[in-house]
């Protein structure tokens, strides 16, 4: 079953925090009477036994806490895989998802990251810290904690991430190569990380680092429909609620966590 995580951490965010505050603000446009509970592909997430939500983890979120943070995103992710659950972790800034990714991959050593983002998060380390929101894929693909790593919308790559990208055989769409329905036929396990700000900041402001250029809502579901293979996992992350207007992205990041849900239902057969 499809199990919602907060994951309320925004201590390894480099220019503004706030994201720690995303998962209350998600689960409330989530539940919003503005809108049901069905998905477009035709998922009513309002029946019971569809998803189930662990609540949010209680972390310190502070720099002499981030081992023991992580060390909890760990336990945490890998309580429920153990019970045959999928977990969709609520960040929380985009550092989450390596220990994330450290769970899974003692279940799933063949792992494809699908990974929407406007960075592709590759630096060696990043103003003197190795786990920033801008390194976490550094350590996943050092790790080997995926198989393969395909990163779509990416639209700020720099000289050293280039590097890093042929180093670690990371497969990059860059935003000017969208659409990429073709490279997301994957076969086995899938993860998706859902970076907030892989979209344009016209429709999700609510982000720390706005890039213009990105892609729209519809743009965004519809890669998320065409992916192919078994969504065992996702995070969506890096949604700033201090930097949103009306809410307007807590509704656009509802609304992807419950595309999400509706294609991992589909996906699994639920």
């Amino acid at each position: 079953m499809p199990t919602l995580l907060g994951i309320p951490l925004d201590v390894n965010s480099s220019y503004l925090r706030g994201a720690a505050e995303a998962p209350a603000k998600i689960r409330e446009a989530l539940g919003s009477d503005a809108s049901n509970r069905w998905t477009e592909l035709g998922v009513d997430l309002g029946v019971a036994g569809r998803f189930a939500d662990a609540g949010d983890l209680r972390l310190k979120d502070s720099p002499a806490s981030v081992a023991d943070d992580f060390a909890e995103v760990e336990r945490a992710v890998g309580e429920l895989l153990e019970k045959g659950e999928f977990p969709v972790s609520l960040g929380g800034d985009h550092s989450v998802t390596h220990p994330i990714l450290k769970a899974f991959a003692r279940r799933y050593r063949e792992l494809t990251i699908v990974h929407f983002d406007a960075h592709p998060d590759l630096y060696d380390e990043f103003e003197g810290s190795r786990v920033s929101h801008a390194c976490p894929f550094a350590r996943i693909m050092e790790e080997r904690l995926a198989r393969r790593l395909v990163q779509v919308g990416i639209r700020t790559m720099n000289g050293h991430q280039r590097e890093q990208a042929a180093r670690f055989g990371v497969e990059v769409v860059e935003m000017q190569a969208l659409p990429a329905y073709e490279r997301l036929k994957i076969q086995g396990p899938v993860y998706i990380s859902f970076d907030m700000d892989v979209l344009d900041p016209g429709f999700a402001p609510g982000i720390s680092h706005r890039e213009p250029g990105g892609m729209t809502v519809r743009e965004a579901i519809a890669h998320l429909h065409a992916i192919e293979g078994t969504i065992v996992g996702a995070d969506v992350v890096e949604y700033n609620p201090r930097q949103d207007i009306s809410g307007m992205t807590a509704t656009v990041a509802a609304k992807i966590v419950k595309e999400i849900l509706g294609k991992m239902i589909v996906g699994n057969g639920r």
